[in-house]
């Protein structure tokens, strides 16, 4: 089942890739590694991959996220492809909506593009742009975006771009979707506001969506939620994490530092991995757990079109994480769509 013919009963499964290799891994086999999992992952029947991006970061946490999903898209035939999600006020749009009409083609309309609004003041030094400017530059820049893939006149003199009467070419066969993230009340607002769809992560921010969608006076249909998750399932979770879990420590106080949670100086780091795993944000199931919590999820919020789960841990050998890539195709999704097809209304 692709994204497109997705109903809320049953959504689509996919993996998730930050592509950080702490590990120092040489680049050229960390990639082909990844690629191929994420060939044979198609082959276990996951639905979707995830891309996301940084820059500047010391264990190589992807800049190139649309090169990358190039790369996935010529090795694979049914996999949709999307961001979750890039940096949207640090590109200039019609790059931006020129590089993904491109992948449209060239997958097939395999492809979306998930944006945000980024937090790190380094990367908005380098680029040349203001933090403060930041919900600015996207919403101009989303406009832009939608009017390229229409092909019709980018002309603008907005507070942040200025474009001349010109029109984008080629334009998508199929029109990417616009999915918009964000951790905080006024971006998951914006999200029902000017996006195909919510990015959302940690199950941040459902409720404040679909109040949006009625703010912004859109019927409940035209919402979806692309849902990134942050949860180990092994047959033995524990024993998993006592082997893996350094590696969520390193993620998560990455990012805190970095200020993705918040100003840094207010956020605590976690000491170790049991803290993680003791209050969260990852979760340590079993299959028979995942099963229950995901249909319990996805049973509660039909909004939901896409569940998608880190593929590894930063510096984590691609090898490991594909056991708990092939227990979660094997073991848990189909009886996740078995019970969610059984508690389905009838039509």
């Amino acid at each position: 089942m692709t994204s497109e013919t997705a109903t809320p009963s049953q959504p689509t499964f996919g993996l998730w890739y930050d592509f950080r290799n702490p590990a120092g891994v040489p680049f050229e086999s960390f990639y082909d590694a990844a690629l191929e999992q994420i060939e044979w992952a198609e082959g276990l029947g996951f639905e979707t991959v995830w891309l996301t991006e940084h820059h500047f970061i010391a264990d190589g946490y992807t800049p190139s996220p649309l090169v990358i999903a190039a790369a996935i898209g010529a090795r694979t035939r049914s996999l949709r492809i999307g961001t979750n999600l890039m940096l949207l006020p640090l590109h200039n749009p019609v790059r931006l909506a020129e590089d993904a009409a491109t992948l449209s083609l060239l997958t097939h309309g395999r492809f979306d593009l998930g944006v945000g609004l980024g937090y790190r003041e380094i990367e908005f030094e380098a680029f040349g742009r203001s933090l403060r400017n930041r919900p600015s530059l996207a919403e101009e820049g989303a406009d832009v975006i939608r009017r390229a893939w229409a092909g019709e006149s980018i002309a603008t003199g907005g507070k942040r771009f200025s474009f001349p009467d010109v029109c984008v070419t080629p334009t998508p066969a199929t029109t990417p979707k616009l999915l918009v993230g964000g951790m905080v009340e006024p971006a998951i607002e914006r999200a029902a506001r000017i996006g195909d769809g919510f990015l959302s992560t940690l199950g941040i921010g459902h409720d404040i969506y679909a109040a949006g969608l009625e703010k912004a006076g859109k019927s409940p249909a035209e919402g979806a939620i692309y849902a990134g998750q942050w949860v180990i399932i092994d047959d033995d979770p524990e024993a998993t994490w006592a082997r893996i879990g350094d590696h969520a420590v390193y993620q998560l106080n990455e990012y805190i530092e970095w200020g993705a949670f918040g100003p840094p100086d207010q956020v605590p780091r976690f000491p170790d991995r049991d803290a993680i795993a003791a209050n969260g944000p990852y979760q340590l199931w079993d299959p028979a757990t995942a099963i229950e919590r995901l249909t319990e999820l996805l049973s509660g919020q039909p909004l939901i079109r896409d569940v998608h789960f880190w593929a590894q841990l930063p510096g984590e050998p691609v090898d490991s994480g594909s056991q708990r890539v092939e227990l979660l195709a094997k073991k848990v999704v189909p009886e996740v769509r078995a019970r969610l097809a059984t508690s389905a209304p009838a039509p």
